[in-house]
Protein backbone atom coordinates (compact mmCIF):
# COMPACT_ATOMS: atom_id res chain seq x y z
CA UNK A 1 0.00 0.00 0.00
CA UNK A 2 1.31 3.55 -0.89
CA UNK A 3 1.40 5.83 1.69
CA UNK A 4 0.24 9.80 0.86
CA UNK A 5 3.66 10.43 -1.00
CA UNK A 6 3.89 14.18 -1.94
CA UNK A 7 5.85 14.64 -5.50
CA UNK A 8 6.00 18.54 -6.88
CA UNK A 9 5.50 18.07 -10.67
CA UNK A 10 5.27 21.56 -13.54
CA UNK A 11 1.66 21.19 -14.45
CA UNK A 12 0.81 21.76 -18.49
CA UNK A 13 -0.68 24.88 -18.20
CA UNK A 14 0.79 25.88 -21.03
CA UNK A 15 -1.55 24.53 -23.32
CA UNK A 16 -4.45 26.06 -21.58
CA UNK A 17 -2.74 29.59 -21.70
CA UNK A 18 -1.61 29.78 -18.26
CA UNK A 19 2.10 29.44 -17.01
CA UNK A 20 3.40 25.92 -15.59
CA UNK A 21 3.09 26.00 -11.81
CA UNK A 22 4.43 23.56 -9.46
CA UNK A 23 1.99 21.67 -6.91
CA UNK A 24 1.95 18.01 -5.23
CA UNK A 25 0.47 14.98 -6.71
CA UNK A 26 -0.62 12.09 -4.65
CA UNK A 27 1.63 8.89 -5.86
CA UNK A 28 -0.46 7.09 -8.26
CA UNK A 29 -2.13 3.85 -7.34
CA UNK A 30 -3.19 2.25 -10.65
CA UNK A 31 -3.17 3.05 -14.51
CA UNK A 32 -6.03 2.38 -16.36
CA UNK A 33 -5.68 2.74 -20.42
CA UNK A 34 -8.89 2.67 -23.06
CA UNK A 35 -7.26 1.60 -26.44
CA UNK A 36 -10.22 2.68 -28.42
CA UNK A 37 -10.43 6.40 -26.67
CA UNK A 38 -6.58 6.33 -27.36
CA UNK A 39 -6.30 7.09 -23.72
CA UNK A 40 -4.26 6.20 -20.50
CA UNK A 41 -5.22 7.70 -16.91
CA UNK A 42 -3.47 7.85 -14.06
CA UNK A 43 -5.41 7.10 -10.67
CA UNK A 44 -5.49 7.62 -7.19
CA UNK A 45 -7.99 6.59 -4.78
CA UNK A 46 -10.27 6.31 -8.33
CA UNK A 47 -9.61 9.64 -8.97
CA UNK A 48 -8.08 10.86 -12.39
CA UNK A 49 -4.85 12.59 -11.39
CA UNK A 50 -3.98 12.63 -15.49
CA UNK A 51 -4.97 11.59 -18.48
CA UNK A 52 -2.70 10.90 -21.47
CA UNK A 53 -3.35 10.31 -25.51
CA UNK A 54 -1.59 6.93 -26.91
CA UNK A 55 -0.47 5.75 -29.79
CA UNK A 56 -0.47 2.10 -30.04
CA UNK A 57 0.43 -0.94 -32.10
CA UNK A 58 -0.39 -1.30 -36.06
CA UNK A 59 -3.24 -3.20 -35.48
CA UNK A 60 -4.71 -2.08 -31.73
CA UNK A 61 -8.03 -3.91 -31.90
CA UNK A 62 -8.54 -6.54 -30.02
CA UNK A 63 -6.26 -8.70 -27.43
CA UNK A 64 -2.76 -9.34 -28.38
CA UNK A 65 -2.26 -13.07 -28.96
CA UNK A 66 1.05 -14.05 -30.86
CA UNK A 67 4.56 -11.89 -31.29
CA UNK A 68 4.43 -9.31 -33.77
CA UNK A 69 0.96 -9.51 -34.45
CA UNK A 70 1.13 -5.40 -33.57
CA UNK A 71 -2.01 -5.85 -30.86
CA UNK A 72 -1.48 -4.41 -27.12
CA UNK A 73 -2.18 -6.94 -24.53
CA UNK A 74 -6.00 -6.06 -22.69
CA UNK A 75 -6.67 -7.02 -19.20
CA UNK A 76 -5.23 -6.81 -15.98
CA UNK A 77 -1.58 -6.25 -15.27
CA UNK A 78 1.33 -5.01 -13.24
CA UNK A 79 3.81 -2.25 -14.36
CA UNK A 80 6.79 -4.53 -12.79
CA UNK A 81 9.91 -2.76 -13.83
CA UNK A 82 11.90 0.19 -15.36
CA UNK A 83 14.06 0.58 -18.13
CA UNK A 84 15.67 4.41 -17.85
CA UNK A 85 18.23 3.61 -20.88
CA UNK A 86 15.81 1.69 -23.00
CA UNK A 87 15.83 2.68 -26.95
CA UNK A 88 12.83 4.86 -26.44
CA UNK A 89 12.27 7.72 -24.01
CA UNK A 90 12.37 5.62 -20.96
CA UNK A 91 10.42 2.58 -20.18
CA UNK A 92 8.07 1.01 -17.84
CA UNK A 93 7.39 -2.86 -18.53
CA UNK A 94 3.62 -4.44 -18.58
CA UNK A 95 3.54 -7.67 -16.77
CA UNK A 96 2.54 -9.39 -20.23
CA UNK A 97 2.08 -12.27 -20.84
CA UNK A 98 0.48 -13.75 -17.53
CA UNK A 99 -0.03 -17.30 -17.32
CA UNK A 100 -3.43 -17.20 -19.40
CA UNK A 101 -1.65 -15.75 -21.98
CA UNK A 102 0.50 -18.50 -22.00
CA UNK A 103 -1.43 -20.95 -22.07
CA UNK A 104 -3.71 -19.45 -24.74
CA UNK A 105 -0.79 -18.89 -27.11
CA UNK A 106 1.09 -22.70 -26.48
CA UNK A 107 -2.66 -23.89 -27.55
CA UNK A 108 -2.04 -22.64 -31.11
CA UNK A 109 1.60 -23.08 -31.15
CA UNK A 110 2.71 -19.88 -31.10
CA UNK A 111 4.95 -17.79 -29.28
CA UNK A 112 2.86 -14.68 -27.03
CA UNK A 113 5.05 -12.20 -27.70
CA UNK A 114 6.21 -9.79 -24.78
CA UNK A 115 8.28 -6.50 -24.15
CA UNK A 116 5.49 -4.71 -23.94
CA UNK A 117 5.99 -1.23 -22.18
CA UNK A 118 4.56 2.40 -22.01
CA UNK A 119 7.27 4.09 -23.33
CA UNK A 120 8.32 7.60 -24.86
CA UNK A 121 9.76 8.08 -28.35
CA UNK A 122 12.23 6.26 -29.83
CA UNK A 123 15.24 7.90 -28.94
CA UNK A 124 16.82 10.96 -30.95
CA UNK A 125 13.24 11.34 -32.12
CA UNK A 126 11.31 12.98 -29.42
CA UNK A 127 11.23 16.78 -31.64
CA UNK A 128 8.59 14.33 -33.53
CA UNK A 129 6.57 13.56 -30.76
CA UNK A 130 3.63 16.24 -32.44
CA UNK A 131 3.26 13.91 -35.59
CA UNK A 132 4.41 10.42 -34.27
CA UNK A 133 1.21 10.58 -31.67
CA UNK A 134 -0.98 11.15 -34.76
CA UNK A 135 -1.24 7.97 -35.22
CA UNK A 136 -0.37 4.25 -34.10
CA UNK A 137 3.10 3.18 -34.46
CA UNK A 138 4.46 0.55 -31.71
CA UNK A 139 4.58 -3.10 -32.19
CA UNK A 140 2.34 -2.95 -29.58
CA UNK A 141 3.29 -0.79 -26.64
CA UNK A 142 1.33 2.19 -25.50
CA UNK A 143 3.22 5.33 -26.58
CA UNK A 144 3.21 9.02 -24.93
CA UNK A 145 5.15 12.00 -25.29
CA UNK A 146 8.92 12.56 -23.45
CA UNK A 147 7.45 14.98 -21.26
CA UNK A 148 4.43 13.13 -20.55
CA UNK A 149 6.71 10.00 -19.87
CA UNK A 150 8.48 12.07 -17.32
CA UNK A 151 5.43 12.72 -15.66
CA UNK A 152 4.10 8.78 -15.83
CA UNK A 153 7.89 7.97 -14.89
CA UNK A 154 7.92 9.99 -11.54
CA UNK A 155 4.31 9.28 -10.35
CA UNK A 156 3.89 5.67 -11.30
CA UNK A 157 6.01 3.29 -8.78
CA UNK A 158 6.75 -0.63 -9.61
CA UNK A 159 4.35 -2.71 -9.71
CA UNK A 160 1.12 -0.57 -9.62
CA UNK A 161 -1.51 -2.70 -11.64
CA UNK A 162 -2.40 -1.46 -14.74
CA UNK A 163 -5.99 -2.34 -16.75
CA UNK A 164 -6.24 -2.09 -20.52
CA UNK A 165 -9.57 -1.78 -21.91
CA UNK A 166 -10.60 -2.64 -25.11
Amino acid sequence: MISKIRIPVLAAGLAFGGGASAFAVDMVDSVVVHKERRLLQLLQGGNVLREYPISLGGDPVGHKGREGDQKTPEGRYLLDWRNASSGYYKSIHISYPKPADVKAAAAKGIDPGGMIMIHGQRNYFGWLADLTQMFDWTDGCIAVTNAQMDEIWDLVPDNTPIEIKP
